[in-house]
């Protein structure tokens, strides 16, 4: 954990597969280190292989050898498991690459601020190709569950997120709200007015995602590509109001 950011990197595993155990781990060497970093294409790798060395042979404090090579089965067992989970992913990547472009919506689905290569397809995937699927904006809103839930009664009304929802696509849409906050100044200016209303950072997001499903939906109906100035036009009129 010292040695690693990330534990299930391409090269974290390689040294992991090799040395489940301190003892073994210490005993790799400048070779084996350098050779599992320029395997996952890592930058710097001498001061890395001094950084990974140092911390793999440093002190740490030990168990009983039996709880020692318990854990080292498990560890070795689970190394296995992720990396035949990370190989069948570059294939299934792979699969994704090579057909996705081909869909008459990809290229619409492509410009759209926050959706590349990898959300693209999820979200193409998870809301389907049918164009008569979604009569409205608000119905694939709705089907995104981005829309609020707004009940009334007398008085008394409520705004609510939609606890029942596709978690693939909710996940997928929320990170697309996410990256559009660096990828489009109009997705930054929404979101930062939805924080000035008084909404944390989680509810101002799914706002977000909102506004973009429509704005995605509107591409796809008119069968154009998304263009920064109109799709924020709306928004901008009213805030200058």
């Amino acid at each position: 954990m010292e040695a690693f950011d990330d534990l299930d990197a391409v090269d974290a595993l390689d040294l992991l597969g090799k040395a489940p155990d301190p003892a073994s781990a210490a005993r790799l060497t400048r070779g084996q280190i350098a050779a599992a970093l320029r395997n996952a294409r890592r930058r710097d790798i001498e001061t890395k292989t001094d950084r990974i060395q140092a911390a793999l042979r440093g002190e740490h404090l030990g168990r009983a050898a039996v709880i020692t090579t318990a854990y080292a089965a498990t560890t070795r067992s689970a190394v296995a498991v992720l990396s035949t989970l990370n190989h069948e992913i570059k294939a299934l990547q792979g699969q994704v690459d090579a057909h996705f472009g081909r869909h008459p919506d990809a290229e619409i689905i492509l410009s759209q601020p926050g959706l590349g290569s990898l959300l693209g397809p999820r979200v193409l995937g998870e809301f389907g190709d049918d164009p008569e699927r979604y009569a409205t904006a608000k119905a694939r809103k709705n089907y995104a569950a981005t829309s609020p839930i707004t009940r009334a009664s007398g008085k008394k009304k409520v705004v609510a997120a939609r606890f029942v929802h596709n978690d693939r696509l909710v996940d997928a849409l929320n990170a697309q709200a996410f990256s559009a906050l660096h990828a489009s100044p109009g997705a930054r200016a929404y979101y930062d007015k939805q924080r000035a209303r008084g909404l944390d950072h989680g509810p101002a997001l799914r706002q977000l995602a909102n506004r973009l499903v429509g704005i995605l939906h509107g591409c796809l109906k008119s069968r154009t590509h998304y263009d920064e100035t109109t799709a924020w036009a709306h928004h901008a009129e009213k805030a200058a109001a």
